[in-house]
């Protein structure tokens, strides 16, 4: 059987960061939903790698070490993806945890711009969300609007109050990519450009981004992920062959209520392509 041809779901989020699920409660899914090979990927952080490790283990599924880090390129943020590297890496762990410094400030400036469009309380009510007050993010701040009913669900909360020029929109300066590919590799992971249809680049700016990433030492991007249209299968399969990247898979899942796409879900990756995981199998747990 082709490699390519494996339920691998590399890229979801537990409540570690801003998702609504336990890992335990993602493994339990994750191979409920036929998956293989599965990483969880926490918004900068890697505090729940050992209870995942410990629950794809329980549900006889093998298992890559992951996080997504934020990062700002040409004044956009940007997501890059480490998977199975060493998840005690002492680097690796400080410069997350520098990445996370910023949130709370952001988070309350946030609030800030909500209330003086008549949305009080914004900041509070998004910390119920939070598993980790360190990781308050946009999503905690959609979840309170939907409950207070600003809003009838995530996608129109983003739409009206979260996305650039928006009034509770606020820029934050992450990691630099070179650095959030230097953290990933020196711990002996892989470093993966996630989902880079959303991005909204230019084409300039686009593959600026993949020259720039594949420079520092970047091995993979995202081809197939719960925000990529069909089209953008193709399109950045093309991407992965010409800058020789290799291919991920993943549903970018965050919970059952709001994401499009289920754990283990996707398509396969297209054929031609060698898969990320191939470059890991001596990292799978």
């Amino acid at each position: 059987m082709s490699t390519s041809i494996l339920n691998a779901d590399l890229h979801c989020h537990s409540v570690m960061s801003d998702g609504t699920l336990t890992p335990e409660q993602l493994a339990a899914r994750a191979k409920a939903n036929g998956v293989e090979l599965w990483s969880l990927t926490d918004h900068d952080e890697i505090s729940g790698q050992a209870r995942a490790i410990a629950a794809a283990q329980a549900q006889g599924m093998k298992y890559l070490t992951g996080t997504e880090i934020s990062v700002t390129f040409a004044n956009k943020t940007v997501h890059i993806v480490g998977l199975g590297f060493d998840h005690t890496n002492a680097a690796l762990i400080q410069g997350l945890h520098n990445t996370r410094g910023g949130r709370s400030e952001r988070a309350q400036e946030m609030a800030e711009g909500l209330a003086k469009v008549g949305i009080h309380g914004a900041f509070e009510g998004a910390l119920k969300f939070v598993g980790n007050p360190e990781l308050i993010s946009r999503t905690h701040f959609a979840r309170f609007l939907v409950e207070s009913g600003a809003c009838q669900d995530t996608h129109e909360v983003f739409r009206n109050y979260l996305t650039e020029g928006k009034p509770g929109f606020v820029p934050h300066r992450w990691a630099t990519l070179k650095n959030a590919v230097q953290w990933i590799t020196e711990a002996q992971g892989i470093a993966v450009i996630a989902h880079p249809g959303r991005y909204d680049f230019t084409a300039n700016e686009e593959y600026a981004l993949f020259t720039e990433f594949k420079a520092h030492g970047g091995q993979g991007v995202e081809v197939v992920t719960g925000s990529h249209t069909v089209p953008e299968y193709v399109e950045y399969a093309d991407m992965a062959r010409e800058f020789n990247l290799l291919a991920s898979r993943g549903s970018d899942f965050h919970s059952p209520d709001e994401s499009r796409i289920d754990l283990g879900t996707l398509p396969w990756l297209p054929g031609q392509l060698t898969p990320v995981w191939d470059a890991l199998a001596h990292r799978i747990q």
